[in-house]
């Protein structure tokens, strides 16, 4: 019975332990460059998106890492459209429930300003090269990808 309480215990921790640190350079890679980048990032794309825009014109993008996200999409709705100020409130408020890595893109002028993970759920935030604008990953990751 210890055998299996220390299985869900570890299987618990792995989970948890997903999103850990953020490098500073990592978040800094993106500072600059095109959202075609983040567009066509191999990581990325396999995440559900959910975007909205802020009263001056900026695009905040969410890629998410999570199972959970389908909790709080309202039927898949989040993910057809930008979101109005409202809307986004409302998804990001159920999300707080929801063990999830947000990856928070900021975009002027098709260009990144601003890039921030944010845990929710418990969940703390992990930044590996694989989440580099693919020109500056190593050579064996690109080929990989």
């Amino acid at each position: 019975m210890k055998i299996v309480h220390l299985s869900v215990a570890f299987t618990f921790c792995v989970i948890l332990s997903s999103c850990l640190t953020v490098r500073p350079e990592g978040r800094q890679s993106w500072t600059g460059r095109p959202v075609a980048d983040l567009e066509k990032h191999p990581l990325f794309l396999t995440m559900a998106l959910v975007r909205t825009r802020t009263s001056d014109g900026v695009e905040i993008r969410n890629y998410l890492n999570s199972r959970g996200v389908t909790t709080c999409s309202s039927g898949g709705a989040v993910f057809r459209d930008v979101l109005n100020s409202t809307e986004y409130s409302n998804f990001a408020n159920c999300m707080q429930n929801v063990l999830a890595c947000s990856n928070l893109f900021y975009i002027s002028n098709g260009v990144v300003t601003e890039y921030v993970p944010i845990g929710s759920g418990g969940r703390s935030v992990t930044l590996t090269n694989v989440c580099v604008p693919v020109s500056q990953l190593p050579p064996i990751l690109i080929k990989m990808g």
